[in-house]
Formats: C-alpha cells, sequence, structure tokens
C-alpha cells in the first residue's frame, strides 16, 4: 500500500500540488499517493481527522485552512510557530507536527534557482497578511542588510515588524513612506495581483539590478511585474518557483529526501 498524502483546501481543484508531489514521488522512488481534498469550510478539523482514519500520513494546507491548522496541531516548528500560520500537518501515532514551507521554499527560489543573494541586500515586502506572515523569518534569516514592510494599514505592518524585530533589521510603514527609497529585492505578498490592481508604488523604487518577485503565478505578466518591467527591471519572477520549493520542503519532512526541483518547476511552467 503505497502513503497516502493530500493536500486539503477550499477551493482545490486549480491546485498544482498533487502535480508537483506525483512528480517528487517518481522522481525519488517513493511509495506514495497524493490528492487534492476540498473540505466543508466549516469543516476542516473534521476532514482532517477523516483523512487521518483514513491511514493518511501528511497533508498540505491551502486557502482558507492555515489559521485552524496553527490551532489544530500538538507540535509546531519554530517557522510555523513564529508565522502563526500552518501549510504542512504530518501525523505520527497521536501527534500532528506543524511547520510552515512558505519561507523557505520563497528564500530557496530567489537564491538558488534565481540566482539571487540576500544577504547584505536592501529588501522590501509588500503585504502584512497571511502571504507575508509566513516569509519575515527565513528572508531575516538570509540576513539582509534591512526588511522592510510595507502595507496599505500601517498598524498591520508596524505589528509584523514588532512580532519579529529581535530576528534582523527591521523597518516598517505604509506606501507613502516608501518615496524616495530603492530597494534590491522587492516581493509582493498583497493580494493585488489576484485582483489584477497595483499596489501603490513610487517611481524609483528599484535599484539598477533589482529582482521584482511576485508571489502569485500566472501566464501573463501581473500588474506588478508590468509595472517594474515598464520602470526598466530586467529580472523578474512569479510564484511558480515558490510553489515549487515549498513543496519539496514539505517533501523532505514527510520522506527525509529532497527531491530535485528545476524540473518541475520547468514542467510546471509549461502546464500552467
Amino acid at each position: 500500500m503505497s502513503d497516502l498524502y493530500a493536500v486539503i483546501g477550499n477551493p482545490i481543484a486549480h491546485s498544482k500540488s498533487p502535480f508537483i508531489h506525483n512528480e517528487f514521488s517518481l522522481q525519488t522512488g517513493q511509495e506514495m499517493r497524493y490528492e487534492a481534498l476540498l473540505a466543508p469550510l466549516d469543516g476542516f478539523a473534521e476532514a482532517v481527522s477523516a483523512f487521518r482514519q483514513h491511514g493518511g500520513k501528511g497533508m498540505n494546507v491551502t486557502v482558507p485552512f492555515k489559521l485552524e491548522a496553527y490551532k489544530l496541531v500538538t507540535q509546531l516548528t519554530e517557522r510555523a510557530n513564529m508565522a502563526q500560520a500552518v501549510n504542512t500537518l504530518k501525523f505520527d501515532e497521536d501527534r500532528i507536527l506543524g511547520d510552515n514551507t512558505d519561507g523557505t521554499g520563497l528564500e530557496r527560489d530567489i537564491t538558488i534557482n534565481l540566482g539571487t543573494p540576500i544577504e547584505n541586500k536592501r529588501i522590501l515586502l509588500m503585504g502584512a497578511g497571511g502571504a507575508a506572515r509566513g516569509v519575515v523569518l527565513p528572508l531575516l534569516k538570509a540576513k539582509p542588510s534591512i526588511l522592510v514592510i510595507a502595507n496599505r494599514t500601517k498598524n498591520k505592518a508596524q505589528a509584523l515588524h514588532q512580532q519579529f524585530a529581535a530576528h534582523g533589521n527591521l523597518e516598517s510603514g505604509d506606501f507613502a513612506d516608501l518615496s524616495g527609497k530603492n530597494f534590491d529585492i522587492i516581493i509582493n505578498a498583497t493580494s493585488a495581483s489576484l485582483q489584477d490592481t497595483l499596489p501603490p508604488m513610487p517611481p524609483g523604487i528599484f535599484c539598477g539590478e533589482a529582482l521584482a518577485y511576485d508571489m502569485m503565478y500566472s501566464k501573463e505578466l501581473t500588474p506588478f511585474l508590468e509595472f517594474a518591467q515598464k520602470q526598466g527591471v530586467k529580472y523578474l519572477a512569479d510564484g511558480i518557483g515558490m510553489l515549487v520549493e515549498q513543496a519539496a520542503e514539505s517533501f523532505f519532512l514527510w520522506r527525509g529526501i529532497r527531491p530535485e526541483t528545476k524540473r518541475v518547476i520547468d514542467r510546471l511552467k509549461q502546464r500552467t
């Protein structure tokens, strides 16, 4: 019998995770099966319990259940505890381990796949919601010279600043505070791209050799990446690599093997 894993969310039909993890299992020769599981909006815990009763070994968790997963687990990794959100569950007898692999996925995509060092760079993280929360600690652990968190609502950015202040050089504010500043790496973690809009960014915010990174992935350039391109930015990236890298981190947590990601990223880009 193959070990059973799943991604759980609502909606879930669009998820790329089954394709990614089935590619990983074929590549590494692991005996496992991975499926997509639609959970009722008010039935997350019940769906997880039923999955475990059917022999499930682990799950990826996507919207809107990452906060519920955080409350459900019996043990947290440091990065999940700091993010206060869980995107990976590992089941072991009576224990439910909760992890958050989003930030590590982002950091590995930027530094390894895109070949862009984070250390000593000026980084702007736009957004202070769930997507941003999960990546602050791994970004700070990569030792940028400064990480600035900007959000439409300043107090949300300041709350993240206070939470992570002990882990690195941080600043926070709203988008108006960015005027006159520029950055080596700008990461869009807002929901603006989902709404086909652009966060209110001042011109001149990108350094000469900057990387513009949108966590959302799309066949076409997002409004954020279009803006960056018009500002003369040559290095543009969406979140496909992050998606595959965070999945690889989950796979490593479950199976103890780190799969090779480049071929899977390339294949996924062809399919998207």
